[in-house]
């Protein structure tokens, strides 16, 4: 499963997204609220500002919160900058992280 690590470097979970070269449609900039509504499968998120939009309970928007933990996503990992967690064959235990490019993947 492709993971992206969110660091606080970023203000939202948009810009962490989008820096990690996600597909996600996003018009937030240009004033249309409620472009980069995305479905949320597991996790919670902490919203930075009052969504402007009615959300479902397994909604979020991107452009204004930042994950609580772990969050799993409905969004294609195609092309992005992920880390995939590697498990030895001997072993179910997760033993490196290691980056790849999902694209190439086999």
């Amino acid at each position: 499963m492709p993971v992206l690590l969110f660091n606080q470097q970023h203000q939202t979970l948009l810009e962490a997204l989008e820096q990690k070269k996600v597909k996600i449609f996003s018009e937030c900039r240009s004033g249309f609220c409620g472009q980069c509504k995305t479905k949320v499968i597991s996790g919670q998120v902490t919203y930075l500002k009052e969504p402007l939009v009615e959300l479902e309970a397994d909604e979020c928007l991107p452009c204004c919160c930042m994950p609580d933990g772990d969050i799993d996503l409905a969004l294609s990992a195609e092309g992005a900058e992920v880390v995939v967690r590697v498990t030895s064959p001997k072993s179910t235990k997760n033993s490196e992280v290691t980056s790849v490019n999902p694209s190439i993947q086999g």
